[in-house]
């Protein structure tokens, strides 16, 4: 079959190739697609950039869509021909969704209905895993005041389409118009820039009390504006990726340690004597598992699916 495939790591233009590779072998229990689009994400295309020596290839992308043509033992034949959206088809795997095959276990492949592209079910996995378990990872939202941050990108487009369905009222950040438009597509009832001078300001306003939860992908950009507007108690969750993020926030609570509480009408008492607000984190280390903690790890997360590999 015909693969972007890489043998070293670096950047795409020196390393990335399109080559004939073995057609993935489908083993019990998993399903082989034939991929129609394969989408990228961030851990993508870092992976590829560093990382242990690579003894023979890999073929990247984590996230596809396409059509079961093979099915292994164990697996109900009547999936064959199903349309499908996959997820974490590369994790632990030489074999992502940049193919024209890919195999992986049955449960990753999940059935994409009628009505839905192919590029829209290449765009599901992880914006929408990740989206989800910020939301969800402890309970229903309904009612609650949930603040998006990048409203426009993959993860925050996925949350405000998610706690919207959820119940919840939702602001969404933005840096422009143009990107204002995207977040009020999915569904936000607020949209704020954030570039604004007064962005605190219009949160404050749109949520006099404060907001119960935030979606954060840039924490250390981010930090004192959703100190700002989250209210006592309230959960600020993290999409985390990296540990960069998380040094500036111990800083800045080792910072807080022996100061007195600050008054103001919403941002929260960080001070390790008497915490009033969760900073959760949401992390992937495997498929379908999310960890829920309240150590801080963040890095910005633009995630954007739907290249297409012509098969």
């Amino acid at each position: 079959m015909l693969a972007a495939a890489y043998s070293q790591r670096g950047s795409a233009d020196e390393v990335l190739a399109v080559r004939e590779v073995p057609d993935p072998v489908v083993g019990p229990g998993e399903v082989r697609v034939r991929i129609h689009t394969s989408g990228v994400n961030p851990t993508d295309w870092k992976s590829r950039s560093a990382g242990a020596p690579i003894e023979d290839y890999l073929i990247p992308n984590q996230d596809g869509a396409g059509i079961i043509d093979q099915v292994g033992a164990g697996v109900d034949p009547a999936r064959l021909g199903q349309r499908v959206w996959v997820f974490h088809a590369a994790w632990q795997r030489t074999n992502g969704t940049a193919a024209q095959f890919t195999a992986l276990p049955a449960g990753q492949a999940v059935p994409l209905p009628d009505t839905i592209g192919f590029d829209q079910g290449a765009g599901l996995g992880i914006p929408y895993i990740t989206a989800h378990g910020c939301l969800y990872g402890d309970g229903p939202i309904d009612g609650l005041t949930v603040l998006v941050a990048a409203g426009a990108g993959a993860v925050g487009h996925a949350a405000i389409e998610l706690a919207v369905f959820g119940g919840a009222r939702v602001i969404a950040t933005v840096s422009s118009q143009e990107k204002a438009q995207i977040a009020r597509a999915a569904g936000a009832h607020v949209v704020v820039n954030y570039r604004d001078c007064d962005a605190a300001a219009q949160i404050a306003a749109a949520a006099p009390g404060g907001v119960d939860r935030i979606i954060e992908v840039a924490l250390g950009a981010n930090l004192e504006l959703d100190l700002a507007v989250l209210k006592p108690h309230g959960r600020l969750v993290v999409v985390s990726f990296h540990s960069l993020e998380d040094r500036i926030v111990k800083q800045f609570l080792n910072s807080r340690s022996s100061a007195a509480p600050r008054a103001s009408r919403h941002a929260p008492d960080v001070t390790p004597a008497r915490p009033l607000f969760q900073l959760i984190t949401h992390k992937a280390r495997q498929p379908g598992d999310a960890e829920i903690a309240h150590n801080p790890r963040a890095r910005s997360a633009r995630l954007r699916a739907g290249e297409k590999l012509a098969a």
